[in-house]
């Protein structure tokens, strides 16, 4: 069962999103700021991180550029997704995928599983 991080600050969409994955078969994992996502991500070893654009703390960017840093996650897939498009932000900080919101569930586990190989 793959293990996915999300990182979101917005319950309700967490919950849901929560909620939609697991019964698409994966382990799902929650953090709402980035610091406590970095240090998440450090002791579980997500497979795939979805991070949002707009945190408490720090914008997504920041968060996949700081991801991206350590080698424990240079290479691992990252998708970010926010109600703005910001693709390009998204991408230049090293995403591997932007996804604009709301989006379509069962599209959101077509692109994890298509990211995980």
């Amino acid at each position: 069962m793959p293990k996915i991080l999300i990182v979101d600050d917005d319950r309700t969409t967490v919950k849901l999103l929560q909620t939609l994955l697991e019964m698409d078969g994966f382990e799902v994992m929650m953090a709402g700021r980035g610091q406590a996502a970095i240090e998440l991500a450090r002791q579980s070893q997500p497979d795939i991180i979805l991070v949002d654009y707009h945190l408490t703390d720090m914008e997504g960017s920041e968060l996949v550029s700081q991801f991206r840093a350590e080698t424990a996650f240079a290479e691992l897939p990252i998708v970010m997704a926010s109600g703005l498009d910001v693709a390009d932000v998204a991408h230049k900080a090293g995403a591997n995928a932007f996804l604009i919101k709301p989006f379509e569930p069962g599209k959101l586990a077509a692109l994890f599983y298509g990211l995980l190989g």
